[in-house]
């Protein structure tokens, strides 16, 4: 497991989009290195007593320095910036099941 840093929504000049947001990763610090965690599975746990996973997927590079994009299946609250997420080092399930079906 990988950690990340939610530091934003994507977003324009006048809109935002609730489902994808920037993820800063350690040691992460160019496009090449980035456009290799396309596909990961991420989660993200709300803190208390009872956390809520939200799942998501790395979709792609933003920029140059190694920030990437994620598009979770539902919307996180705004105090989710700034808190950390797990990008999963395997590949997806999607992924897998296409392995599996070209078998």
């Amino acid at each position: 497991m990988t950690k990340g840093l939610i530091i934003q929504f994507r977003r324009g000049r006048r809109t935002q989009t609730p489902r994808h947001y920037l993820i800063e990763v350690p040691g992460i610090d160019n496009r090449e290195k980035a456009t290799k965690l396309v596909g990961k599975e991420v989660f993200w746990k709300s803190p208390g007593a009872e956390p809520k996973i939200i799942h998501g997927k790395v979709a792609a590079a933003h920029g140059g320095k190694g920030v990437v994009r994620i598009i979770t299946e539902i919307g996180l609250p705004g105090q989710a910036i700034g808190t950390e997420l797990e990008i999963n080092d395997k590949a997806d399930k999607s992924e897998k099941s296409e392995k599996a079906g070209k078998k």
